[in-house]
């Protein structure tokens, strides 16, 4: 989620570089709200594997 953040975020600079301000605009919208909801989900996995002092499993 974390890479389609920035993936949206570096196209909506290159999209901005280049004069295209409402596809940037936009681009630049859908990276924050991916990057919040990364935090959001990072934040209950980190309060999940404090609360059970369980680790998760390795891959």
């Amino acid at each position: 989620m974390l890479r389609w953040a920035l993936m949206f975020l570096i196209f909506a600079l290159v999209a901005g570089l280049l004069g295209f301000t409402g596809i940037a605009g936009e681009s630049m919208y859908i990276a924050r709200i991916l990057f919040v909801v990364f935090l959001i989900v990072f934040a209950v996995g980190l309060i999940i594997s404090l609360a059970t002092g369980r680790r998760p499993p390795r891959t």
